[in-house]
């Protein structure tokens, strides 16, 4: 099976990834596409090949060279994160659609690649003051991190007018509905 794709992007803060988990973990047609990076693993918090697949520089080049990505971005020097080729292939092959999470860059990639076989969503906060606050409680944030966080929100914000949709994250019960109805939509009206 060649199925579908669903790309949700989003500034960070937006509820992009609970979003993202709540319909992993209430849709059984979706599979969730797992990024590969170089960036190091949090031993603690993460395992290769289910958070990411954790590569080498080398090795990251040596598949940029070989096109086994369907999109790769250099976040920063030596930091590359991207798509698997083989890692949408495996979803498909479980006869599932594919869902991604992915930053903004990213998820315009793979709206280029895939075309009218992929949905893609911008998941949005209702307002920068929300975004600050949300930052905020995460309790994880510099303030110079948190400047630099929504002065990128602000870029990224630039972007949305590209995707399919904008989703707007107000209130989280809500979002989860209406992200279940966009999946349902795109299914029934693209199922060649």
């Amino acid at each position: 099976m060649e199925g579908k794709l669903f790309i949700f992007s989003a500034p960070s803060g937006s509820g992009k990834t609970t979003v993202v988990q709540h319909l992993l973990n209430t849709d059984p047609r979706i599979g969730f596409s797992i990024s590969a990076c170089t960036r190091e693993m949090r031993e603690s918090k993460e395992a290769n090949g289910k958070d990411y697949y954790f590569l080498s520089v080398d090795e990251f080049e040596r598949r940029i060279q070989n096109n086994e990505f369907v999109e790769w971005e250099e976040v920063y020097p030596g930091r590359y994160y991207g798509t698997l080729r083989s890692e949408v292939q495996r979803i498909w092959d479980m006869g599932k659609h594919v869902i991604f999470d992915v930053d903004v860059k990213g998820g315009l990639s793979l709206k280029e690649q895939f075309g009218d076989k992929a949905l893609s969503v911008f998941v949005k906060v209702p307002s920068i003051e929300e975004l600050q606050k949300r930052l905020i409680d995460r309790n994880t944030e510099s303030e110079d991190s948190l400047k630099a966080r929504l002065e990128k929100m602000k870029y990224e914000s630039s972007f949305q007018d590209q995707f399919d949709v904008i989703l707007v994250n107000d209130r989280l019960e809500e979002t989860f509905v209406k992200a279940h109805q966009l999946i349902d939509h795109f299914l029934e009206n693209n199922s060649k």
